[in-house]
Protein backbone atom coordinates (compact mmCIF):
# COMPACT_ATOMS: atom_id res chain seq x y z
CA UNK A 1 0.00 0.00 0.00
CA UNK A 2 1.12 3.20 -0.82
CA UNK A 3 1.62 5.59 2.26
CA UNK A 4 1.19 9.37 1.54
CA UNK A 5 2.56 10.39 4.88
CA UNK A 6 5.69 8.26 4.54
CA UNK A 7 6.32 9.75 0.52
CA UNK A 8 5.68 13.21 1.77
CA UNK A 9 7.97 12.75 4.85
CA UNK A 10 10.73 11.69 1.84
CA UNK A 11 9.87 14.67 -0.29
CA UNK A 12 10.22 17.39 2.68
CA UNK A 13 13.08 15.37 3.51
CA UNK A 14 14.49 16.46 0.05
CA UNK A 15 13.42 19.35 -0.15
CA UNK A 16 15.03 20.35 3.52
CA UNK A 17 18.52 19.71 1.86
CA UNK A 18 18.16 21.67 -2.12
CA UNK A 19 19.37 24.68 -0.43
CA UNK A 20 22.16 26.48 -2.13
CA UNK A 21 24.60 27.04 0.87
CA UNK A 22 26.66 29.92 -1.03
CA UNK A 23 23.41 32.08 -1.53
CA UNK A 24 21.54 30.33 1.33
CA UNK A 25 18.49 30.30 -1.06
CA UNK A 26 15.61 27.76 -1.48
CA UNK A 27 16.40 25.76 -5.10
CA UNK A 28 12.68 25.20 -6.32
CA UNK A 29 13.41 23.50 -9.24
CA UNK A 30 9.62 23.05 -10.08
CA UNK A 31 8.19 25.99 -8.87
CA UNK A 32 7.75 27.48 -11.71
CA UNK A 33 5.74 24.69 -13.31
CA UNK A 34 3.81 24.72 -10.31
CA UNK A 35 2.94 28.29 -10.84
CA UNK A 36 1.64 27.40 -14.23
CA UNK A 37 -0.79 24.69 -12.74
CA UNK A 38 -2.22 26.85 -10.14
CA UNK A 39 -2.17 30.12 -11.83
CA UNK A 40 -3.65 28.59 -14.84
CA UNK A 41 -6.45 26.89 -13.13
CA UNK A 42 -9.83 28.18 -14.04
CA UNK A 43 -13.67 26.97 -13.26
CA UNK A 44 -14.63 26.21 -16.68
CA UNK A 45 -18.04 25.82 -17.26
CA UNK A 46 -18.15 24.78 -21.12
CA UNK A 47 -15.69 22.06 -22.52
CA UNK A 48 -15.09 20.49 -25.50
CA UNK A 49 -15.91 17.33 -27.38
CA UNK A 50 -12.64 16.29 -26.52
CA UNK A 51 -12.38 13.13 -24.72
CA UNK A 52 -10.39 12.77 -21.48
CA UNK A 53 -8.60 9.59 -22.05
CA UNK A 54 -8.72 6.77 -19.52
CA UNK A 55 -5.30 6.50 -18.55
CA UNK A 56 -5.40 10.36 -17.70
CA UNK A 57 -8.52 10.14 -15.66
CA UNK A 58 -7.01 7.16 -13.85
CA UNK A 59 -3.78 8.98 -12.86
CA UNK A 60 -5.43 12.11 -11.81
CA UNK A 61 -7.91 9.98 -9.22
CA UNK A 62 -4.24 8.11 -8.09
CA UNK A 63 -3.00 11.78 -7.97
CA UNK A 64 -5.94 13.02 -5.80
CA UNK A 65 -5.83 10.19 -3.23
CA UNK A 66 -2.53 11.11 -2.61
CA UNK A 67 -3.76 14.11 -0.68
CA UNK A 68 -3.13 14.28 2.96
CA UNK A 69 -5.56 13.40 5.22
CA UNK A 70 -6.48 12.80 8.56
CA UNK A 71 -4.63 9.31 10.31
CA UNK A 72 -4.58 7.79 6.75
CA UNK A 73 -8.22 6.78 7.18
CA UNK A 74 -8.64 7.99 3.66
CA UNK A 75 -12.48 8.67 3.82
CA UNK A 76 -13.19 9.26 0.30
CA UNK A 77 -14.66 7.87 -2.75
CA UNK A 78 -15.31 9.16 -6.51
CA UNK A 79 -17.83 7.85 -8.50
CA UNK A 80 -17.02 8.35 -12.26
CA UNK A 81 -20.05 8.65 -14.52
CA UNK A 82 -19.07 6.45 -17.37
CA UNK A 83 -22.79 5.53 -18.47
CA UNK A 84 -24.60 8.30 -20.93
CA UNK A 85 -28.05 7.60 -19.82
CA UNK A 86 -26.59 7.80 -15.92
CA UNK A 87 -25.31 11.02 -17.00
CA UNK A 88 -28.46 12.38 -18.61
CA UNK A 89 -29.96 12.09 -15.37
CA UNK A 90 -27.03 13.46 -13.12
CA UNK A 91 -26.92 16.63 -15.08
CA UNK A 92 -30.37 17.26 -14.45
CA UNK A 93 -29.96 16.69 -11.06
CA UNK A 94 -27.10 19.40 -11.72
CA UNK A 95 -29.89 21.67 -12.98
CA UNK A 96 -28.55 21.58 -15.94
CA UNK A 97 -25.21 23.21 -15.62
CA UNK A 98 -22.94 23.79 -18.19
CA UNK A 99 -20.19 22.38 -16.82
CA UNK A 100 -22.50 18.86 -16.29
CA UNK A 101 -23.75 18.79 -19.41
CA UNK A 102 -20.65 19.64 -21.59
CA UNK A 103 -18.12 17.42 -19.29
CA UNK A 104 -16.04 15.09 -20.87
CA UNK A 105 -15.68 13.62 -17.48
CA UNK A 106 -18.55 13.85 -14.51
CA UNK A 107 -17.48 12.86 -11.29
CA UNK A 108 -19.06 12.65 -7.70
CA UNK A 109 -16.44 13.12 -4.92
CA UNK A 110 -18.00 11.40 -1.94
CA UNK A 111 -16.92 11.27 1.74
CA UNK A 112 -17.92 8.38 4.01
CA UNK A 113 -18.64 8.45 7.81
CA UNK A 114 -19.15 4.86 8.04
CA UNK A 115 -15.72 2.75 7.03
CA UNK A 116 -13.35 4.15 9.50
CA UNK A 117 -13.44 0.56 11.17
CA UNK A 118 -12.05 -0.93 8.22
CA UNK A 119 -9.80 1.03 7.30
CA UNK A 120 -8.55 1.42 10.33
CA UNK A 121 -7.87 -2.54 10.19
CA UNK A 122 -6.98 -2.45 6.41
CA UNK A 123 -4.19 0.27 7.54
CA UNK A 124 -2.66 -2.72 10.74
CA UNK A 125 -2.81 -5.62 7.53
CA UNK A 126 -0.95 -3.40 4.75
CA UNK A 127 1.36 -1.22 7.08
CA UNK A 128 4.44 -1.28 5.42
CA UNK A 129 6.70 -1.90 8.05
CA UNK A 130 6.45 -5.43 9.32
CA UNK A 131 6.21 -6.05 12.45
CA UNK A 132 4.16 -3.31 12.53
CA UNK A 133 5.16 -1.15 15.46
CA UNK A 134 3.43 -1.26 18.62
CA UNK A 135 2.22 2.06 18.89
CA UNK A 136 0.75 1.82 15.51
CA UNK A 137 -1.46 -0.65 16.35
CA UNK A 138 -2.09 0.69 19.44
CA UNK A 139 -2.88 4.51 18.04
CA UNK A 140 -5.79 2.35 15.48
CA UNK A 141 -7.08 -0.30 17.73
CA UNK A 142 -7.50 1.99 20.49
CA UNK A 143 -7.55 6.01 20.16
CA UNK A 144 -9.17 6.02 16.73
CA UNK A 145 -11.90 3.79 17.76
CA UNK A 146 -12.37 6.32 21.41
CA UNK A 147 -12.45 9.46 18.71
CA UNK A 148 -14.96 7.71 15.78
CA UNK A 149 -17.08 6.11 17.53
CA UNK A 150 -20.77 7.27 17.59
CA UNK A 151 -24.15 5.50 19.36
CA UNK A 152 -27.52 6.02 17.76
CA UNK A 153 -28.69 8.42 20.60
CA UNK A 154 -25.16 10.50 21.08
CA UNK A 155 -24.76 9.44 24.74
CA UNK A 156 -21.08 9.04 23.87
CA UNK A 157 -20.52 12.75 23.50
CA UNK A 158 -21.05 12.79 27.34
CA UNK A 159 -18.21 10.69 27.80
CA UNK A 160 -16.03 11.64 25.31
CA UNK A 161 -16.44 15.19 26.33
CA UNK A 162 -15.56 14.12 30.14
CA UNK A 163 -12.50 12.53 29.08
CA UNK A 164 -11.11 15.35 27.05
CA UNK A 165 -11.99 18.13 29.79
CA UNK A 166 -10.00 15.69 31.91
CA UNK A 167 -6.96 14.97 29.66
CA UNK A 168 -7.00 19.01 29.19
CA UNK A 169 -6.60 19.60 33.21
CA UNK A 170 -4.50 17.19 34.36
CA UNK A 171 -1.82 15.93 31.40
CA UNK A 172 -2.84 19.23 29.42
CA UNK A 173 -3.59 19.68 25.12
CA UNK A 174 -5.72 16.73 23.49
CA UNK A 175 -7.48 15.97 20.09
CA UNK A 176 -10.93 16.99 20.32
CA UNK A 177 -13.23 13.85 19.61
CA UNK A 178 -16.29 13.99 17.46
CA UNK A 179 -18.95 14.33 19.21
CA UNK A 180 -21.85 14.03 17.22
CA UNK A 181 -22.83 12.74 13.83
CA UNK A 182 -22.54 15.86 12.36
CA UNK A 183 -19.01 16.38 13.61
CA UNK A 184 -18.11 13.40 11.99
CA UNK A 185 -19.52 14.47 8.41
CA UNK A 186 -17.26 17.63 8.88
CA UNK A 187 -14.12 15.51 9.08
CA UNK A 188 -14.90 13.09 6.26
CA UNK A 189 -15.79 16.20 3.97
CA UNK A 190 -12.64 18.61 5.21
CA UNK A 191 -10.80 15.42 4.11
CA UNK A 192 -12.84 15.05 0.75
CA UNK A 193 -11.89 18.53 -0.45
CA UNK A 194 -8.47 18.06 -0.06
CA UNK A 195 -8.75 15.20 -2.63
CA UNK A 196 -10.56 16.84 -4.59
CA UNK A 197 -8.70 20.21 -4.87
CA UNK A 198 -5.33 17.77 -5.92
CA UNK A 199 -7.73 16.02 -8.67
CA UNK A 200 -8.58 19.25 -10.38
CA UNK A 201 -4.81 20.32 -10.29
CA UNK A 202 -3.87 16.87 -11.46
CA UNK A 203 -6.05 17.15 -14.49
CA UNK A 204 -5.10 20.88 -15.33
CA UNK A 205 -1.48 19.77 -15.20
CA UNK A 206 -2.40 16.87 -17.83
CA UNK A 207 -4.03 20.39 -19.90
CA UNK A 208 -7.43 19.68 -19.05
CA UNK A 209 -10.06 21.57 -17.06
CA UNK A 210 -12.62 21.64 -14.10
CA UNK A 211 -15.62 22.81 -12.42
CA UNK A 212 -16.40 21.92 -8.83
CA UNK A 213 -20.02 22.58 -8.40
CA UNK A 214 -22.06 22.79 -5.09
CA UNK A 215 -25.48 23.35 -7.26
CA UNK A 216 -27.36 19.79 -7.39
CA UNK A 217 -29.37 18.04 -5.86
CA UNK A 218 -27.63 15.84 -3.40
CA UNK A 219 -30.79 13.30 -2.69
CA UNK A 220 -30.95 13.13 -6.38
CA UNK A 221 -28.23 12.48 -6.77
CA UNK A 222 -26.79 9.79 -4.10
CA UNK A 223 -30.31 8.08 -5.15
CA UNK A 224 -28.87 7.76 -8.43
CA UNK A 225 -25.97 6.84 -7.58
CA UNK A 226 -27.06 4.22 -5.09
CA UNK A 227 -25.11 5.79 -1.99
CA UNK A 228 -26.21 5.28 1.44
CA UNK A 229 -26.82 7.64 4.50
CA UNK A 230 -23.20 7.51 5.55
CA UNK A 231 -21.99 8.41 1.93
CA UNK A 232 -22.04 12.60 1.62
CA UNK A 233 -21.55 14.31 -1.91
CA UNK A 234 -18.55 16.95 -1.48
CA UNK A 235 -19.24 18.07 -5.11
CA UNK A 236 -19.83 17.32 -8.14
CA UNK A 237 -16.34 17.52 -10.82
CA UNK A 238 -17.21 18.55 -14.19
CA UNK A 239 -13.92 17.92 -16.51
CA UNK A 240 -12.99 17.96 -19.91
CA UNK A 241 -11.26 20.29 -22.41
CA UNK A 242 -11.33 23.95 -22.13
CA UNK A 243 -14.07 25.52 -24.36
CA UNK A 244 -13.27 28.97 -26.02
CA UNK A 245 -15.76 30.18 -24.45
CA UNK A 246 -15.80 27.89 -21.04
CA UNK A 247 -14.79 30.90 -18.37
CA UNK A 248 -17.36 33.66 -17.86
CA UNK A 249 -14.91 36.25 -16.49
CA UNK A 250 -12.26 37.53 -15.68
CA UNK A 251 -10.57 35.90 -12.60
CA UNK A 252 -9.79 38.21 -9.55
CA UNK A 253 -9.21 38.13 -5.56
CA UNK A 254 -9.54 40.76 -2.68
CA UNK A 255 -6.13 41.67 -1.20
CA UNK A 256 -3.62 39.41 -0.10
CA UNK A 257 -3.49 41.41 3.49
CA UNK A 258 -7.45 41.31 3.89
CA UNK A 259 -6.69 37.49 4.44
CA UNK A 260 -3.21 36.89 5.85
CA UNK A 261 -2.67 37.43 9.62
CA UNK A 262 0.63 37.27 11.65
CA UNK A 263 0.24 36.63 14.98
Amino acid sequence: MTNPQHDASQVNSQTAHDTNSETGRIKAPNLNAFKQVIESRRSVRRFTETPIPDEVLKDCLRMAMLAPNASNLQQWEFYVIDSAEVKQQAVKLCLGQNAAKTSSRLIAVVARTDNWRQHSKQIIDEYPEKPVPPKVKRYYEKLIPLVYTQDPVNALALVKWGFATAHRKLKGPVVTPYYTQADQVKWALSNTFLAAENLMLALRAYGFDSCPMGGFDEPGMKKLLGLGRHHHIAMMIGAGERAHNGIYNEQFRFDYDQFVKHV
